[in-house]
């Protein structure tokens, strides 16, 4: 079932592992469970850099028409994500840095421990039972949510635009399957 996206915009994330930091520490990730970083390419030195393990890689790519046209194509494929696999779809504009943010979160959260009675503790058990298109609505109406959405958006080194041509995708493994949440899939 698709989602109408809904007249909400949000201001973009930066594409910075500070203000993403910031942004998890904020909603209940403790630093010493789960920490983001810059990926600098793909080259097995590259690759090094990062600490380890990776429990998920939140990508940002352009979006130009082949892209879209791609997106398209399998958008008519799609098939709804296996029960394991946290996901949400996206209605609100600008907001897929946040949302790949949570498919990230919500797809590890047996590695890792989240705050007890954080807002990210709290979103994930009250949102669990819920469809994709629902967990949409519940971010959507989410006031709390919105506001750490902006205050992360102001935080980061460039001023924030509504006009963006990026999207971010999020990459995890679930149950030893790779899974990627692309939210704007509707």
């Amino acid at each position: 079932m698709a989602n109408t996206p809904s007249a909400k915009r949000w201001l973009p994330l930066e594409a910075n592992p500070d203000v993403m930091n910031q942004f998890l520490w904020g909603l209940g990730v403790a630093p010493d469970e789960a920490e983001c970083f810059d990926v600098y390419g793909l080259d097995e030195e590259l690759l090094e850099m990062v600490p380890k393990p990776v429990l998920a890689v939140l990508f940002l790519y352009p979006i130009t028409s082949e892209s879209e046209e791609e997106r398209i194509q399998q958008d008519c494929s799609m098939k709804e994500p296996s029960s394991g696999v946290y996901f949400m779809k996206q209605t609100v504009g600008n907001a897929c840095g946040t949302i790949g943010l949570l498919h990230a979160v919500g797809n590890i959260t047996s590695e890792i421990k989240l705050v007890e009675g954080s807002y990210l503790d709290n979103f994930f058990k009250t949102t669990a039972k819920m469809n994709p298109s629902e967990r949409a609505t519940f971010l959507e109406n989410d006031r709390e949510m919105e506001v750490a959405h902006s205050v992360a958006a102001t935080a980061g080194e460039t001023e924030a635009s509504d006009n963006v041509d990026t999207h971010f995708i999020c990459f995890t493994c679930v149950d030893g399957i790779r899974s990627s949440s692309d939210d704007d899939k509707k």
